[in-house]
């Protein structure tokens, strides 16, 4: 896989599209507290590359859907993940996302919950009115299955045994889980038959997974700047990721008893060392292999749907997806 196109020129085709998602959004963080709406207003603001309703467009675009409610839906993807990200950087007591400071640095953590609170709620109110009961379902679903993922991964914090497994269960339900469901309601929206529509879901569910692990491996060896986070936060947070899972395998045992004490105490002291740790492990080849696996699976379930800008650019997408940086 490789690629040098930006997610800008990858989205090229669904440009006009997303500036009615943005509109959307917008509208429905209007409130007449203003508390939320500047909130509202600050999220929006902050940008981001809102890769959740851009699958939710692609797919429902190359299925030759054009239909009313496909913006809206969009955006109410988007802010369910925006609720998401407010109550956990209030869970991580996270000061900068997006190279700015997060809304409960901003706002404080009461007022940072309770948005994310009316976010959820604004997103049911125009499920609703959209009428398509089907779809109401994926979503109550998968917003469900994040809540799981976020308090098992709450439950994991500083524990140094977590297995693989564990850990790809709790990036399936907390990640991959709403790109799923946004694919899969582009399939619904265009009405597919059931084998498009599971191709969808599977290649949204796919690239959430690598999106997961990409993020992860990052923690470690990506630009605080380009970024726009701090380099080792999730170890900070007890966040024992696939990273430093591969490295504990396979370092020697004080390597691994390093890394060990760093999760139980959150400790980023040692995090240069253990910077060396993961690249002598070469525990990050292992994390971007398991990356490419999903990319590859979503690669070929994107070549699979109709052919056209729109399928190119879910593959592309996939290109992207390996060789980010932030």
């Amino acid at each position: 896989m490789t690629s040098t196109a930006s997610i800008q020129s990858i989205l090229d085709p669904i440009s006009k599209d997303m500036q009615l998602v943005d509109s959307s959004i917008r509208r429905a963080l209007s409130s007449e507290v203003p508390l939320i709406s500047a909130i509202g207003s600050y999220i929006v603001g902050a940008g981001g590359k809102r890769l959740r309703p851009a699958l939710l467009l692609l797919v429902a675009r190359a299925h030759g859907y054009g239909g009313e409610h496909l913006h809206d839906l969009a955006a109410v993807v988007e802010m369910i993940h925006t609720a998401t990200l407010l109550h956990d950087d209030v869970v991580d007591e996270s000061e900068l996302r997006r190279g700015r400071q997060t809304s409960n640095a901003a706002y404080g953590n009461a007022a940072s919950v309770l948005s994310g609170d009316f976010l959820y709620s604004r997103s049911f109110q125009m499920m609703v009115a959209a009428g398509n009961l089907r779809i109401l379902r994926i979503l109550a679903d998968a917003t469900n299955v994040i809540a799981e993922g976020e308090v098992l991964q709450l439950m994991n914090m500083h524990d140094p045994e977590l297995t693989v497994e564990q850990y790809m269960r709790v990036i399936h339900d907390k990640t991959a889980t709403l790109f799923e469901a946004a694919a899969r309601i582009g399939a619904v929206l265009a009405g597919c038959d059931a084998d498009a529509e599971q191709r969808a879901a599977g290649y949204g569910r796919a690239v959430g997974m690598a999106f997961q692990l990409i993020d992860d491996a990052l923690d470690y060896n990506g630009d605080a700047g380009q970024m726009g986070k701090n380099i080792g936060d999730d170890l900070r947070e007890g966040k024992p990721t696939l990273p430093l899972i591969v490295a504990m395998q396979r370092g020697d045992a004080a390597q691994r008893e390093l890394i060990v004490q760093a999760i139980r105490d959150g400790n980023t002291e040692q995090l240069p060392r253990i910077l060396e740790i993961v690249a002598d492990c070469a525990a990050l080849d292992e994390v971007y292999a398991q990356a490419h696996g999903q990319l590859q699976q979503a690669r070929g379930l994107a070549e699979a749907m109709p052919a056209g800008a729109y399928r190119r650019a879910l593959i592309e997408l996939c290109d992207y997806s390996l060789q980010r940086n932030a």
